[in-house]
């Protein structure tokens, strides 16, 4: 699927926003002393990733054709 350039530009947009997303989630659970609080980060750091590795996928489905 052909998408247009906004819609490009809008997938690299989200992607580049859960990515930073990513990192911050990973780096503060390091910081995090509480274990429910620390599980909640981890649980948000596997979802995001998830969702970059899905964004990622998109991206480069709309750039094949």
């Amino acid at each position: 699927m052909k998408a247009g350039v906004h819609e490009e530009l809008e997938l690299q947009e989200l992607l580049h926003f859960k990515s930073l997303c990513l990192t911050k989630s990973t780096m503060m659970k390091g910081l995090v002393s509480d274990p429910a609080l620390q599980k909640l980060m981890e649980a948000d750091s596997s979802t995001t990733l998830q969702h970059v590795q899905g964004l990622s996928d998109l991206l480069e489905r709309t750039k094949e054709i």
